[in-house]
């Protein structure tokens, strides 16, 4: 399944919004967009939008902590939105819903990511 990521930023602030599955053959993709994302607008505040995400391996989670990382090194903050309940799961039994915000929906007043074509 193909990985579609988009992005929008306001200020200093970023919405990133994944439609997909990410595994082993397309994290790499979302990788290089969060950091060119990362890299561009320097965000101090990430959403990640999370309700278009069928699926989640550990090599998407690990990229996921990765930009979690580097953001908190700038003293940013990466939050999640809207996990489906199998992501969601995933976040739960390792552990990482504690290592990240997770909001029911794109925090209120943030603009949303438009999807590419």
């Amino acid at each position: 399944m193909e990985l579609k990521v988009s992005s929008r930023s306001h200020g200093d602030h970023a919405i990133v919004t994944i439609v997909g599955e990410i595994d082993l053959y397309t994290a790499p993709r979302l990788q290089s967009e969060l950091t060119r994302i990362l890299d561009e607008s320097a965000p101090a505040f990430m959403v990640i939008d999370m309700s278009g995400v069928e699926f989640c391996d550990s090599t998407g989670m690990n990229v996921l902590l990765s930009a979690h990382k580097r953001l908190r090194e700038r003293d940013g903050v990466l939050e999640m939105a809207a996990p489906r309940p199998a992501v969601r799961k995933i976040l739960q039994v390792t552990g990482l819903d504690s290592v990240f915000t997770i909001h029911e929906a794109v925090p209120e007043g943030l603009p949303a990511a438009e999807p590419q074509v």
